[in-house]
């Protein structure tokens, strides 16, 4: 991927933009809290040519409500599990949101 192509995905919130380091300064806290999110499957950031880790905004949104939990005193593998549930449970209810469009635009054509 050429520099040209990386700014294209610079919206993308997939693309794993972040260095460890980076991610670590911007969730406020140390490598070590990134890499037990890792070790909790909670995130797995891929892998640079290099073998550095590279985070995406995504990953980043979820291990910042990890570190919300942490800090308020959960065990890090129970909030790895419940930011886990909260994820699912909101793809949950955009299905079930697209779901009942879709009815309501098919009792509308009837």
């Amino acid at each position: 991927m050429t520099a040209d192509d990386s700014f294209g995905r610079l919206d993308d919130d997939d693309y794993p933009a972040f260095t460890m380091g980076r991610a670590a300064e911007m969730l406020g806290t140390a490598p070590n809290f990134l890499r037990a999110l890792g070790e909790a499957r909670l995130v797995t950031p891929l892998r640079s040519e290099g073998g550095h880790r590279r985070y995406s905004r995504y990953q980043l949104r979820i291990a910042a409500r990890a570190r919300e939990l942490v800090d308020h005193g959960t065990p890090i593998e129970a909030a790895c599990r419940i930011v886990i549930l909260e994820d699912q449970l909101e793809d949950a209810q955009r299905i079930n949101a697209e779901y009942r469009r879709a009815a309501s635009r098919h009792t509308a054509d009837i």
